[in-house]
């Protein structure tokens, strides 16, 4: 049975975004981040990662880099009781340095080739689906793959999302 999915863009959204992160040291999260990830898995939904890392075409660092940190935030959340199912990232830049991932692609946002590889692995119900970014190519996405986008700016993630509906405390109900 296909369930809603919560698609989070990475930095700026669930971490601080200090451009080209990919230290565990350096990372820090948005405050409500982990509070957001666990109200929307205990919800039932989907949670993923989908995130564009230019700074691997652009040899910045590579691709294990990505996944080691990836794997820290999910070590991090366990102790929450929080998750994210998958990351999918973009390790493409059409002017990148690193052959092999300077490219034009389907999948760097605004594209939606991210979606779709979320989808072929897991049965998703994009009508109650939702996207959450901090930039507009976030939004575009979100708009072509026709799941709600919601442009998060700063602030509490968890907090933002509340007063504008998406999340439902107990206490509220």
């Amino acid at each position: 049975m296909p369930k809603p999915a919560v698609f989070f863009d990475r930095d700026g959204v669930l971490n601080k975004d200090i451009r080209y992160l990919y230290k565990k040291e350096d990372f820090e999260w948005i405050p409500g981040a982990i509070e957001t990830i666990k109200y929307f898995h205990d919800q039932g939904y989907w949670t993923f990662v989908i995130t564009n890392q230019s700074g691997i075409a652009r040899g910045y660092y590579t691709e294990d880099d990505v996944k080691i940190l990836h794997h820290w935030m999910n070590e991090e959340l366990k102790k929450y009781d929080a998750i994210i199912d998958e990351f999918f990232y973009c390790p493409h830049h059409k002017e990148g340095i690193v052959a092999k991932y300077t490219t034009q692609c389907s999948c760097r946002k605004p594209e939606i080739g991210m979606l779709e590889q979320a989808g072929k692995k897991y049965s998703i119900d994009y009508t109650k689906s939702l996207m959450i970014g901090d930039k507009k190519s976030d939004i575009e996405c979100a708009n072509k793959a026709k799941i709600h986008g919601i442009l998060f700016e700063n602030g509490d993630l968890y907090e933002k999302l509340k007063k504008q509906g998406f999340i439902v405390s107990k206490e509220d109900k």
